[in-house]
């Protein structure tokens, strides 16, 4: 199967994967032919590509980062977490609510645990773009994927597992705070004004404020809360931390955080692809973001994850085919058209053999 930009669509295209809501309901069954009134629905939920099956990409395999169970699991722990600590935090501590919020962090560490495991055992890099999904809830979804790419950082950085499941927890609960944020300033179409962007900054404090009262939390979960605006340059905020003074875990979920964001629609901005998102993480290398965090994240994800159409500098066109592990930006092709972008038989081309062969356009439309 392949991925294709959603304004390319042609009628006639079958869905290659479901489209799921957060619930893991099934809203378009794989195999359902694209009609022209299901794509202004798609658009509505911010759903800007989808994976579609046809004889060019038949064989191309899209592998789950954590399978689709734990996912769902885990969007409703998350839910439910951060609702019995917020009530805590707001209730002053009574009983009820410290014995809701005992339960929630266990829920938490539970489920955290299960996604570490999947992860150790999954041998394929990140890729969360496999999962088409209709998100209802940004920031719990983007709990989620900051979690799950802070914990592979974390095992990249050759952490023991105590220490990936304190990150882990404290990327799944770094944005906690955004509950007492409005959300028609989180879901606002535009840019916020100066006086928005104050409220909006006030998370990582509210946040850290819930985190360090509860007992069963570490303070360095609290602090990912805390710090995960921080920018090793000292720009970022509230404190205007910079290089050591910002906690270890605090500077791998800040990469995680800020990854997830660009790859992802937001409601005034589009998502952008993985090597993009990885280019803005390089732009801001040892200004925002710690450089040995980034070098290793680049070892964790995929940057061309299969079905993506390609572009070669020679004028070919194809479909990542697979991941190249040896060489991260350069995966295996399956071409499709040549130099002058007529149809050819498929067959695959692997970059990492090819010095002189390079990716010139992604997404390109050649073949839609």
């Amino acid at each position: 199967m392949r991925l294709v930009k959603i304004d390319k669509y042609k009628p006639g295209m079958r869905l290659g994967k479901p489209i799921l809501n957060d619930n893991g309901k099934i809203l378009l069954a794989k195999g359902v032919e694209l009609i022209d009134r299901l794509i202004p629905k798609l658009k509505k939920y911010n759903v800007s590509t989808i994976y579609i099956e046809d004889e060019v990409s038949e064989g191309i395999e899209i592998v789950e980062s954590i399978p689709e169970a734990l996912r769902v699991e885990a969007l409703h722990t998350i839910t439910k977490g951060f609702q019995a600590l917020t009530d805590l935090n707001q209730s002053n501590s009574n009983l009820q609510g410290m014995m809701k919020s005992s339960r929630a962090i266990r829920s938490f560490q539970k489920v955290f645990k299960d996604i570490v495991a999947s992860l150790t055992d999954n041998q394929h890099a990140l890729n969360l773009l496999a999962t088409t999904k209709v998100h209802e809830n940004y920031v719990f979804n983007h709990s989620l994927n900051v979690s799950i790419y802070a914990c592979q950082l974390a095992l990249e950085n050759g952490l023991p597992l105590k220490n990936v499941e304190e990150i882990g927890l404290g990327a799944m609960l770094h944005d906690l705070g955004k509950v007492h944020v409005p959300l028609e300033l989180l879901n606002k179409q535009g840019e916020l004004t100066k006086e928005e962007n104050a409220i909006v900054k006030q998370h990582c404090e509210k946040g850290f404020e819930v985190l360090r009262k509860i007992h069963e939390i570490p303070l360095t979960v609290a602090h990912c809360a805390f710090q995960h605006h921080e920018r090793v340059d000292g720009t970022g905020y509230p404190r205007g931390l910079k290089g050591d003074e910002i906690h270890k875990y605090a500077k791998i979920v800040s990469v995680a955080d800020v990854f997830d964001t660009v790859t992802n629609p937001r409601a005034f901005k589009p998502a952008v692809l993985p090597h993009q998102g990885l280019e803005i993480l390089y732009a801001g290398s040892d200004t925002q973001f710690d450089t040995h965090q980034v070098n290793l994240f680049r070892e964790c994800i995929a940057i061309y994850p299969p079905g993506l159409t390609v572009t070669l500098n020679d004028g070919r066109t194809g479909i990542v085919s697979k991941y190249n592990y040896n060489s991260a930006g350069r995966p295996v092709i399956r071409i499709t058209n040549n130099e002058v972008n007529e149809n050819v038989s498929p067959y695959e081309l692997n970059l990492g053999a090819r010095e002189n062969l390079m990716l010139e356009i992604v997404m390109a439309d050649a073949l839609i």
